[in-house]
């Protein structure tokens, strides 16, 4: 297992409840992958450095996770479809 960091943005129009189920859903697809969630971090709602889609703000959060390599390649398709994610990205801090 390796471990793995990724922060994604979510569009500032979601409520508190929505941000809250799309992150249990991302902690859910690492679980359910055979992941293990270290850390949740949730930054709250950030000014973006630029504009994305013509959104100036969004819901940043970061997760810590272990996992095998295969599991960022599917979180990564996850992230792809979820529309309320407006960027994410995932690294392996170790490298």
């Amino acid at each position: 297992m390796r471990k793995y960091e990724t922060i994604f943005i979510l569009h500032p129009s979601l409520d508190e409840e929505a941000v809250k189920a799309n992150v249990e859903k991302f902690k859910g697809v690492i679980e359910n992958n055979g992941g293990e969630v270290e850390n949740v971090d949730a930054w709250g709602k950030r000014k973006l450095a630029y504009e994305i889609q013509k959104v100036g703000e969004g819901h940043y959060t970061l997760i810590n996770f272990n996992a095998n390599p295969e599991l960022p390649k599917e979180l990564d398709r996850v992230f792809r479809i979820t529309d309320s994610v407006i960027r994410h990205i995932i690294i392996n801090p170790e490298k």
